[in-house]
């Protein structure tokens, strides 16, 4: 019985910190940790046995929140002190999820479905570069800005429960990365709160929807979210494109080629372990 909740405390820490880092997927790791189907379950069949399903999911998000604390200070630290290569970094990792997202779609033919759907989920990532942004001080938002960041956490619900979509990736192109980390790493409730209550409805709400649609139509499911992933490239894109305006010294190019290769090889790595 211990050593089940420390498992399930620890598979839950290791999920919280991973999802700190753009391009790895929350879903992926809780596949690679063998939780996932576990937890999708305790969420799509919650009343049905609400003691043992709320244990569950109170060990592992417990854990996923110790995780977060634990290691947003030094994410955030490095984001802030090597902002391009770390960039580069995030944009690798994303780069090389998408062999695994293609391989979990199973194609044995092509289906211009396929395209229309991946065309879809581009088009979607896009145009959520045009919802307000939440700021980290709620004083002058008011209720506003607490609707705002529930909205929002219902937009990153999506990610938390899609395997190969990442939380942190869902969070820069909202506009929110960094703002998120910040909270985070001092514990602001009022920017957390309602961001947290948002996802957890917006888990409530979709993964059943999620669950059926990744197992009756998984083909176009996925190319809707490599879609989507190729969209929200252009999110790590423009702040590269920006902090080097100017020319780059040979130190800081060789430094991003270095990050962008160990993004990408990273994850390829971690998806080749993935249970398909």
């Amino acid at each position: 019985m211990i050593k089940s909740i420390l498992s399930t405390i620890l598979k839950g820490l290791v999920v919280g910190a991973s999802m700190l880092v753009p391009g790895v997927s929350g879903g992926t790791t809780c596949i690679l940790l063998g939780i996932y189907d576990k937890l999708i379950h305790a969420v799509s069949s919650f009343f049905s046995d609400i003691k043992r399903n709320f244990a569950l999911l109170a060990l592992f998000c417990l854990g996923a929140g110790i995780g977060m604390i634990l290691f947003s200070r030094a994410m955030l630290w490095a984001v802030e002190t090597w902002k391009l290569p770390m960039m580069c970094f995030f944009l690798g990792a994303i780069i090389g999820s998408l062999p695994m997202l293609y391989r979990q779609a199973k194609v044995e033919r092509f289906n211009p479905a396929y395209v229309l759907f991946a065309v879809l989920g581009f088009a979607i990532v896009l145009a959520l570069q045009f919802i307000p942004k939440p700021e980290a001080g709620l004083v002058a938002g008011g209720l506003g800005q607490v609707a705002l960041l529930f909205a929002s956490g219902l937009v990153i619900a999506v990610a938390l429960v899609l395997p190969g979509i990442s939380t942190s990736h869902m969070l820069i192109v909202l506009g929110m990365y960094e703002t998120t980390l910040q909270a985070i790493k001092t514990l602001n409730l009022p920017y957390l709160v309602p961001l947290g209550l948002g996802g957890l409805l917006g888990i409530v709400l979709i993964t059943g929807l999620i669950e059926k649609a990744l197992t009756k139509f998984p083909r176009v499911s996925y190319f809707f979210i490599i879609g989507f992933v190729l969209g929200s490239l252009k999110f790590l894109i423009d702040p590269i494109l920006a902090d080097s305006s100017g020319m780059p010294s040979a130190l800081e190019l060789v430094a991003c080629a270095v990050t962008l290769a160990a993004g990408y090889f990273a994850i390829r790595v971690v998806s080749k372990y993935s249970k398909e």
